[in-house]
């Protein structure tokens, strides 16, 4: 008899302990108390999203302490904890991350206040979070992150020196316009080591326009346009550091910092890029070419205020690269060993930028941008030095409106 006790008190024990329940539940946002769809509900057991009304059903929840997970994009995640089921349907609310849900403005390649989903012309825009991917995976230029990206292709122009060029749509690099902050500053035959010497710790956003819509920046947009944006100052202060040392001996160190204040704000980069010549299948020439590269782009911020800016930037990069024999490149050349090619190039550029945003919504925008550039190109049977000073000067006007917007 005791023992027969003993086995109806332990089968009970084992029936609540691996009892099943059933969850019901309708998700809402907690604002506006919409039912929220595709919500997506945890549990240690099971998983689940919420339909187009946002009803949830999780089965199979042993008894005891249990904690449910809900959780959407654009959302707070929240944890809900249950000592025992409830009955019936309960109610989940969730909190709307406002600040991390604004709408993406494209105005540096278009010149419109609209938002990328209401443009007419195809933008694609390249966000934080994968350039912050790219970076850490090649943080010396922005090759990668405009390789992967559909309809782009770089090509290699030089096996020697490594120089590369966009082609956009299959046409030809000169066609493809490369802007930074609506700045035309890589242009004529100073474009041809561009993406290789733009490091990717700076940048905002990239956005890029495939095909001549792009010629609003006129003939060399043909193919393309791809527009850098930088980071501005907010009101947390950023600061970021990067190392990267790899296996054929190239060394990138950067660093980032913004910060603004009261009325005025700045940002600093820098950023110091190194590779050795590496000879990979040891035929006596560089496969890598060696090169040494600085730059530094610094910008100061004004704010008279709330709808008033005013921004001036100057930026410079040394670039120093040979590739060839490699007995060349260790200074041992003699009448056999003589083959080589570098390149030499010195940037130096200014942008000033003032923006004045009405009542009306109607924005006036006035921008310079001063660019010298300096390359020399060396071989055994040819030297070249070329110089360019080119400046670009705008005023516009933008006068937006619900159905239409005029852009003089």
């Amino acid at each position: 008899m005791r023992n027969l006790l003993s086995i109806s008190l332990l089968l009970f024990c084992l029936t609540n302990l691996f009892a099943q329940n059933t969850l019901k539940a309708i998700i809402k946002n907690e604002k506006t108390k919409e039912p929220l769809a595709n919500v997506s509900v945890v549990s240690s057991q099971n998983n689940s999203n919420s339909d187009e009304y946002g009803n949830v059903t999780i089965e199979n929840i042993p008894s005891g302490k249990q904690t449910v997970v809900f959780s959407l994009i654009g959302y707070r995640k929240k944890e809900k904890t249950f000592e025992f089921i409830p009955n019936g349907t309960i109610e989940i609310f969730l909190e709307p991350i406002e600040e991390e849900l604004d709408e993406v403005k494209i105005t540096s390649s278009t010149r419109s206040s609209r938002t990328i989903k209401n443009i007419p012309t195809r933008i694609e825009a390249i966000a934080a979070g994968e350039l912050d991917e790219k970076s850490t995976m090649e943080p010396g230029n922005i090759k990668m992150l405009l390789t992967e990206s559909t309809g782009i292709q770089t090509q290699q122009t030089s096996q020697v020196s490594g120089s590369a060029s966009i082609r956009i749509q299959g046409l030809d690099g000169k066609y493809t316009q490369l802007l930074q902050d609506g700045f035309p500053l890589y242009s004529g035959f100073a474009s041809g080591l561009s993406i290789l010497q733009i490091p990717p710790l700076n940048l905002k956003r990239v956005e890029v326009i495939k095909g001549s819509t792009s010629t609003l920046y006129g003939g060399g947009a043909i193919a393309g346009l791809i527009n850098l944006i930088t980071k501005e100052p907010i009101d947390k202060r950023e600061i970021s550091f990067l190392a990267n040392i790899n296996q054929t001996q190239a060394l990138d160190l950067s660093g980032f910092y913004a910060e603004k204040y009261k009325k005025s704000g700045v940002t600093i980069y820098a950023s110091s890029n190194s590779q050795k010549a590496t000879d990979v299948n040891s035929d006596g020439f560089s496969d890598i070419p060696k090169f040494e590269r600085y730059t530094i782009n610094s910008k100061f911020f004004y704010y008279p205020n709330e709808k008033t800016t005013f921004s001036l930037g100057v930026n410079a990069g040394f670039e120093n690269r040979i590739g060839g024999d490699m007995q060349v490149i260790d200074n041992k050349s003699d009448a056999i060993h003589s083959f080589f090619e570098r390149n030499n190039s010195n940037r130096y550029s200014t942008q000033a930028k003032f923006e004045k945003i009405f009542d009306n919504n109607n924005i006036l925008t006035i921008k310079n941008s001063i660019g010298y550039f300096n390359r020399i190109i060396e071989k055994q049977t040819y030297n070249f030095e070329g110089q360019q000073l080119a400046t670009f000067t705008e005023a516009n006007y933008l006068i937006p409106n619900e159905k239409s917007e005029w852009n003089l």
